[in-house]
């Protein structure tokens, strides 16, 4: 039997606290295990109930979301936050990504989609679809060009010839298999190289490894047409 999946909801608004518990309860495979008003209740809850994964909202007062995941991100490595926003290209999600959320959440999901959300990101993956991720970074990177442009990670040196084409077709929106048809190889070895990748770029998910190539360069955001 599968491990019930804990879940802790921190938004401001109780309505929408309540709307998101009350689609996860009939679901047997989570358990709302606490409910928080803003960032620094989150924390303190996290601390006590550990849950395994966090919907965050972005915007809260005392700490916002983002400070919160970050924090989270630090003390609690094994809790993964679901950002929610009321905004698809709410630029703050990439702040929100980038601080260690694996994705967000429109805050008019469905039922369906949230436990599928939920169930995707407790397995260690980010929910966000690869072309919808890059969309929203390239956006928010064309939105923010004039801003400094941080340096490359530390070990973005040593990064493999295959490595760095891994890195630029996951930051083009392709998914494992699509990387394995492009390279011609197994998706196990995509894998293999997605674990190098990350551990030399010292990202936690796709997301941020998507984030530090447009903020390094090694892609540039495009036109739109």
């Amino acid at each position: 039997m599968s491990a019930i999946v804990k879940v802790l909801i921190a938004d401001d608004q109780p309505l929408v606290r309540r709307g998101l518990a009350l689609m996860l309860d009939p679901e047997p495979g989570f358990q709302v295990v606490a409910e928080a008003g803003d960032g620094a209740e989150a924390l303190r809850l996290a601390h006590t109930h550990r849950p395994n994964v966090v919907i965050m909202d972005i915007r809260m007062p005392v700490l916002d979301g983002i400070a919160a995941t970050e924090r989270l991100s630090t003390e609690l490595p094994d809790c993964r936050v679901l950002a929610l926003s009321t905004f698809d290209m709410d630029e703050y999600v990439v702040d929100a990504l980038r601080a260690g959320a694996c994705g967000f959440l429109p805050k008019d999901i469905s039922p369906e989609d949230l436990v599928a959300a939920l169930h995707v990101v407790h397995e260690g993956e980010a929910i966000l679809a690869p072309r919808l991720l890059t969309r929203l970074i390239s956006t928010h990177v064309k939105a923010h060009a004039h801003r400094s442009r941080p340096s490359v990670p530390p070990d973005a040196e040593e990064l493999t010839p295959r490595e760095r084409e891994v890195w630029r077709l996951i930051a083009g929106g392709l998914d494992n298999t699509e990387i394995a048809e492009r390279l011609g190889v197994s998706g196990s070895t995509v894998k293999n190289h997605i674990t190098g990748l990350f551990a030399k770029l010292r990202v936690r998910d796709r997301a941020q490894a998507v984030i530090a190539a447009y903020e390094t360069g090694l892609v540039t955001a495009q036109r739109e047409t």
